[in-house]
């Protein structure tokens, strides 16, 4: 077998006009560009500079134009509501157009920021696609976020209008996010000049006079608005970065570069094709949900599943199951986390045995590392390949993937596979040299980027170049921490941050957490390392017990601490290990070892926004002064 994957790596590297050039002739474009890579002004690289196009045309007109228009373009499945909705390829371009032409009876022109502020249903994605067609730059905040952090996103992206809904729904906690957003408008400097909100059934929200209009009522006022053209090169999005510190993060996202690599990706890495049934299993407010429940399969011409509810709870661990058996999913996208959660509810998978899983053909996991465990159980449950794949808020899609559409390698447990075409990845030291194959370092990117990847920080080039460009010149910073072997296999360790130094020893939290995780009544693990007088720093565990373990949890900590002794070492100073009921992540999924390490070394943190529940908080100062760390409660 030709080595397909080599020769579409090696061009995109040597080649990249000759790579992205012809890939770049599956979309439309009202002019076509004058350079497929610009590279005038670095380290500001820019993809099909010159060109015209609009992704909301790509991602939806063009799919009527070419007589798809009767095919299911979004299915939405709400177990909370107890609803589950079809909209075609024509039903979709008739709400994106009235509600462009509702932005644009509201002033909306091309360039203008509009906030969005909505829970997973059918009518964020047309607000999205909604601004795409007009120029607009959308800005998508996570539905329920804290009113203080809403407020330094509108004072960032400075929004013309905001829009919203009453409420969402958490399994079956209502939330109303009108009070929410009403706070923040206050707190902010820059304040809207209008508001739509969605009146949903489960609450009402009370309207500012003159400034807060019914959904309802704007849409059955307005036209139809055609799309405009925009530059390549025109911001399409603004999405910040979660978990941040002090001044968010604007990552921007252009529409030229965006539309090109995320309509291949569907292809080339997912293996979907236009009338395939596709799943992301996210939210708006995450860059999965950007990319691969909105932009990447209706670019393709896919179906989507908009899903409002959650692995576990709506109404059990067979929720995903379910969704996949009833609306014929092809291939599903979520994060390691969730799989933890339906592992821990349901360790035997005996609620799958329900579920006719035949037409579902492959499992995709990012957001967080896979650990081995996890995917092995998935892989025995599902008995379809289970694909790591790693990428950030900022690359906007995978990094490393098994590209199953280019060619499938085998799976190695722990890796994402190998680099994706246009990718050129190395592992460097501190110094900024490359470390030899099988040693950890920082994983960086060469420049330029691939198309679809952040060309800047909204209006802040400086910071751009100093939080990811300064510590490696040439280099993109990723800030994760692992290893290539000698096959090209790239392995994601750790966070930087989260390489510990034991006594002159660099290890990684992840090898550590994998063997922690392999122990059969361990749903899910968190190592940080923890200041020591003597060693430096010294790891930490934190565990969560599967349902229905019932044992001594001294045991259970035992056999963990021995299991970590067998598989890294005594060099690993694995001591101490305590049991919660849960583990603080984000709404996204990634857990918190940061604010966790903090805790424990009795330092100052700032709680993230995107904190799926802070409450948990206060279990673990708990859990962390039982066994003298943190402050003694």
């Amino acid at each position: 077998m030709s080595n397909l994957y080599a020769k579409a790596h090696e061009q995109s590297i040597n080649d990249p006009e000759n790579f992205w050039g012809p890939i770049a002739e599956d979309c439309f474009w009202y002019k076509k560009w004058d350079k497929v890579l610009d590279s005038s002004n670095k380290p500001f690289y820019r993809w099909f500079s010159g060109a015209r196009t609009n992704t909301c045309y790509n991602a939806v007109d063009l799919h009527v134009d070419n007589g798809l228009g009767d095919q299911n373009a979004i299915i939405y499945d709400s177990p909370v509501t107890n609803t589950i909705k079809h909209y075609t390829y024509n039903d979709l371009k008739k709400q994106i157009s009235l509600f462009a032409g509702a932005l644009a009876d509201k002033g909306v022109t091309k360039g203008d920021r509009i906030l969005i502020y909505m829970p997973m249903i059918p009518e964020a994605a047309f607000a999205m696609l909604a601004c795409a067609r007009i120029g607009a730059v959308h800005s998508v905040v996570f539905g329920g976020f804290a009113p203080n952090e809403l407020a330094t996103r509108i004072n960032d992206a400075k929004p013309k209008v905001i829009v919203s809904a009453s409420c969402g729904i958490e399994i079956t906690r209502v939330i109303e996010y009108k009070p929410l957003l009403d706070e923040a408008i206050d707190l902010s400097k820059s304040k809207p000049n209008s508001c739509i909100i969605l009146q949903r059934p489960q609450a009402k929200a009370i309207m500012a006079d003159g400034r807060d209009f019914d959904w309802k009522d704007v849409m059955d006022q307005a036209k139809p608005h055609d799309c405009v053209q925009v530059a390549a090169t025109d911001p399409l999005y603004i999405l910040y970065t979660s978990g941040t510190t002090g001044e968010p993060k604007g990552v921007v996202r252009d529409n030229g570069g965006h539309m090109v690599a995320l309509k291949w990706s569907m292809n080339a890495i997912y293996g979907v094709n236009q009338g395939d049934v596709y799943w992301a299993a996210s939210d708006i407010g995450w860059v999965v949900g950007h990319s691969y429940i909105v932009y990447g399969p209706l670019l393709k011409g896919c179906t989507t599943i908009i899903f409002e509810g959650k692995p576990v709870g709506t109404p059990d661990a067979s929720a995903f199951w379910r969704v996949i058996a009833q609306h014929k999913v092809k291939t599903m996208f979520t994060a390691p986390t969730a799989f933890r959660a339906i592992k821990r509810e349901d360790p035997t998978a005996k609620l799958i045995k329900n579920f006719d899983l035949s037409e579902f053909k492959y499992l995709f996991l990012a957001g967080e590392r896979t650990d081995p465990d996890t995917l092995a159980w998935a892989e025995n449950s599902l008995k379809v390949p289970v694909i790591d794949h790693w990428w950030q808020t900022e690359t906007g899609w995978a990094i490393a993937a098994n590209c199953i559409g280019i060619q499938q390698f085998k799976v190695k447990p722990g890796s994402p596979t190998k680099a994706a075409p246009g990718w050129n990845m190395e592992v460097l030291d501190t110094a900024g040299k490359p470390v030899p194959r099988g040693e950890i370092g920082a994983i960086v990117a060469k420049l330029p980027l691939p198309p679809g990847t952040l060309p800047t920080l909204w209006q802040n080039d400086e910071r751009y170049k100093s939080a990811y460009l300064s510590a490696f010149p040439g280099y993109y910073e990723t800030s994760d921490a692992g290893y290539i072997d000698e096959d090209g296999y790239i392995y994601v360790m750790a966070r930087t941050d989260d390489i510990i130094n034991v006594a002159g020893h660099r290890l990684s939290t992840g090898a550590m957490e994998e063997a922690i995780a392999g122990h059969p009544d361990v749903a899910e693990c968190a190592v940080m390392g923890v200041e020591d007088q003597l060693k430096g720093q010294i790891p930490l565990g934190m565990m969560v017990l599967n349902a229905g373990v019932d044992r001594d949890e001294a045991d259970v900590i035992k056999e963990v601490i021995q299991r970590v002794r067998e598989q890294i070492g005594p060099v690993a100073a694995f001591k101490t290990a305590t049991i919660v009921k849960r583990l603080p992540k984000t709404r996204s999924g990634k857990i918190l070892r940061g604010t966790m390490r903090s805790i424990a070394d009795q330092k100052e943190y700032k709680v993230p926004a995107t904190i799926d529940d802070d409450t948990i908080l206060d279990e673990i100062k708990t859990s962390l002064s039982k066994i003298g760390y943190g402050k003694k409660t």
